[in-house]
């Protein structure tokens, strides 16, 4: 099980849709349509379920987002 995932249209970085899976039961789903609020450019996306992988460690992050999430606390 790991977080499903989704690209940003505007930057290009992963991020969580906020869905549970594994990749066996996320390519066996009928094809869906969601949308989730993307932290990064603050923008909701739009997105489809064949454009979602599933992340079954930690989601990949940059130098800029951990020095910003630093700031922040």
């Amino acid at each position: 099980m790991g977080a499903v995932m989704v690209r940003c249209p505007q930057t290009g970085r992963d991020i969580e849709t906020g869905l549970v899976s594994d990749r066996e039961r996320l390519r066996a789903t009928p094809v869906f349509f969601a949308r989730v609020y993307c932290p990064i450019c603050r923008i909701e996306h739009e997105w489809f379920a064949q454009e979602a992988w599933v992340c079954d460690g930690e989601p990949r992050r940059d130098e800029s987002e951990s020095a910003r999430e630093a700031v922040m606390s």
